[in-house]
């Protein structure tokens, strides 16, 4: 059924005029400003721990080594740090302005590689440094050696007045501790690498003009990377 021209012409018109965009102008919310937060706060847990056994050989230069100690835990790093003698143990822990959450583990690490026997400069590069790392190992997981073998092996590692292991140490940037059968090495993971290799190679008795030669070609190898 057809409806009158009026009413067509009508509805066109409505429906022209209800196409029109309506401009609505919304109002967004002013971007939040975030306080940074605290040490103590990104833990979720309140005050953060660590504890550092001292080994009895360590107890003496700990005590004259005890202020350089302190006073890049607690005044650098904004780490608590003290000394309990009752359970022979360095205790850390994070106060209120540490700035970071990760200065704790680094400062237990500086800790634990003076307790290895690395000398404090050595060891102070482990707060200031990223990337560095500590290895150990002992001579019986290289070869098992006994008696006077043994004893020519370490003999070997060190070199006549620590030669052989100052060499190593300044081919290959890292720092080395031998205590006794044990032996720990500081420094990044390739400088690691390189260096155990050598002091394996001496453990099994290749002669040290042989590690040298060798050892001059992947230092210069790792100076080209770098």
């Amino acid at each position: 059924m057809q409806q009158p021209n009026g009413a067509t012409s009508s509805m066109e018109v409505d429906g022209a005029g209800s196409a029109k965009p309506i401009s609505v102008s919304p109002s967004l919310p002013s971007k939040p400003s975030f306080q940074p937060l605290k040490a103590h706060e990104v833990s979720g847990c309140g005050v953060q721990f660590r504890r550092v056994s001292v080994p009895p050989h360590r107890f003496t230069p700990l005590k004259k080594a005890w202020l350089d100690i302190y006073n890049a835990i607690y005044n650098e790093m904004k780490i608590d740090v003290r000394m309990n003698l009752k359970s022979r143990k360095v205790e850390l822990k994070t106060k209120s302005d540490t700035p970071d959450i990760s200065n704790l583990q680094k400062c237990a690490d500086f800790v634990h590689a003076f307790m290895l026997g690395f000398d404090i400069p050595d060891a102070l590069s482990l707060l200031r440094v990223d990337q560095l790392y500590i290895e150990s190992f002992e001579i019986q997981d290289v070869k098992t050696l006994r008696g006077e073998h043994l004893s020519r092996a370490i003999g070997r590692l060190s070199g006549k007045g620590g030669k052989t292991k100052f060499a190593i140490e300044n081919a290959t940037r890292t720092r080395i501790v031998i205590a006794d059968t044990k032996i720990h090495i500081l420094g990044a993971f390739a400088s690691i690498k390189v260096a155990r290799d050598s002091l394996c190679s001496l453990i099994m008795g290749s002669p040290a003009g042989k590690v040298y030669s060798k050892l001059r070609t992947v230092s210069a190898r790792l100076g080209e990377r770098f």
